[in-house]
């Protein structure tokens, strides 16, 4: 049985769950390559009562064969072959029937959303096994599991049919942080430093099976190279597999992805729709609310005098794409694209950047190096509608003890040093902000860095020092 990295919590989760006294249709979604089977099955592989896995961009046809042979592997003899999802589920129900009755029956079903081809009736079918049979046994545990985010979240979690209400939990499987990652490459013989870590997860993300391909005898710059920029790269393609993957039309929704990596301060949706060229309406909101399902934008509030709801920016967090975008997408014939790219002004600026969104992704381990992971807090940006150029505050975390730290993101391979020129671009930054939100707390000026702020004489505004050894301080 291969080691399950991190998911403390969702294991602890899935095993309440499985061991309640009722019947249970857990739903598990999250963006491919995030980990959903592995976790699942690694957890109940030898107690599932049956299993099934549909195949991506597959037939009716080739889908029900692939239920049949699940069945037969599980103790049907084969004597019916079901040309219907209604049949398929029947055989289902015959199979377990007798055995629902006196033990716990695990039902997994992964990837559900390719069992839904046009006109198979496959969710009906779905809803009339669960509504007219297996929601009767307490026994019965059925969990399905999707990377297609927004199927799972229309046709199941949100089901306005038969299914509404009936599935019993969730569980969203978000990509690793900081401390699951190093948890991984440590079990895996990778004798890489928290830097190097880091500057994985800014070109991977948080996805276990993006680590997987990586080799421990490479370094991190041999490993990008081979995967992205040499011939038969493993990496070269995941891009567009991964949009194909997640939505049936994936065009739309890499607009606004492409139009998010082109802005590091994020978009309103009027300045989205203008940029992708679409519409300001319904489907616009669809785009988006999937989007951030499935882990690749945020959406945040914007503080004026007050936070105003319906003012919200929207930004790219996903850094594969972000990666993808800034080096893996061009068309170049270097093999060693990746190493010759070390210390350029490119790469530097894609550090800066990447490591404002890991920031943004660990949020909890930020609020408890300051100690107020316990107190009320609101975070969200800021951006000057006055002064010139438009000054603009990526996180600020207003707490409910009446201060308020505005935090500044520096990525630096040694301690950052904050010159006269900076403290001063600083300091007018707050008083802008102060001014135009008519802010009444305390301000804390909070510097989040690699390896802390060089003493000086410029130093002392800072408030409060926040590490690369904080955001790894712990898993979730």
């Amino acid at each position: 049985m291969a080691k399950i990295i991190g998911r403390s919590k969702e294991i602890a989760t899935l095993r309440q769950y499985i061991n309640s006294d009722k019947t249970e249709f857990i739903a598990v979604y999250g963006r491919r390559r995030v980990g959903k089977t592995f976790l699942i099955r690694e957890m109940f592989r030898n107690e599932f009562a049956f299993e099934v896995s549909g195949t991506i961009d597959g037939k009716k046809s080739e889908q029900m064969f692939n239920f049949t042979q699940a069945l037969e592997r599980f103790g049907y003899d084969g004597s019916e072959k079901p040309t219907t999802w209604n049949s398929a589920f029947a055989l289902l129900q015959k199979l377990l029937e007798e055995k629902a009755r006196s033990q716990r029956c695990i039902i997994f079903i992964d990837e559900l959303p390719c069992f839904d081809t046009p006109k198979a009736g496959f969710v009906r079918a779905l809803d009339h096994f669960w509504n007219g049979w297996a929601s009767n046994f307490s026994n019965i545990k059925l969990i399905v599991c999707g990377s297609a985010t927004s199927w799972m979240v229309d046709n199941i979690i949100d089901n306005h049919g038969g299914l509404h209400n009936r599935i019993t939990h969730e569980i969203h499987l978000c990509p690793f942080t900081l401390s699951e990652a190093e948890t991984y490459f440590k079990e895996y013989g990778f004798e890489w430093n928290r830097l190097s870590v880091l500057q994985a997860y800014m070109a991977l993300g948080g996805i276990p099976y993006y680590y997987s391909l990586l080799d421990n005898r490479r370094s991190l710059a041999q490993n990008i190279d081979s995967l992205f920029f040499q011939e038969g790269g493993e990496m070269r393609r995941e891009h567009d597999r991964l949009f194909k993957s997640l939505f049936k039309s994936p065009d739309a929704y890499l607009s606004v992805i492409k139009v998010l990596s082109e802005n590091k301060q994020g978009l309103s949706r009027e300045e989205i729709a203008t940029q992708a060229k679409l519409s300001n309406n319904g489907y616009l909101t669809k785009l988006l609310t999937n989007l951030v399902n499935c882990d690749f934008i945020r959406v945040f509030q914007v503080k004026e005098k007050k936070i105003k709801a319906n003012a919200m920016l929207y930004q790219l967090t996903d850094l594969f794409t972000l990666f993808h975008y800034t080096f893996a997408q061009k068309k170049t014939t270097d093999e060693h694209y990746w190493s010759n790219m070390l210390g350029t002004s490119k790469m530097n600026s894609w550090l800066g950047l990447a490591f404002e969104r890991v920031c943004m992704l660990h949020i909890p381990q930020i609020k408890t190096a300051l100690g107020i992971n316990r107190i009320h807090t609101e975070y969200y940006s800021w951006r000057s509608k006055y002064s010139q150029p438009a000054a603009q505050i990526d996180l600020i975390i207003e707490r409910a003890d009446q201060l308020v730290n505005i935090c500044e993101v520096k990525y630096s391979e040694y301690p950052y040093s904050i010159s006269k020129t900076e403290e001063s671009r600083l300091r007018n930054r707050i008083g802008c902000f102060q001014e135009e939100t008519q802010t009444r707390g305390g301000i804390h000026l909070t510097f989040i860095t690699t390896f802390g702020v060089k003493k000086n004489v410029h130093s002392d505004a800072v408030k409060n020092e926040i590490t690369l050894d904080d955001l790894f301080s712990m898993p979730r």
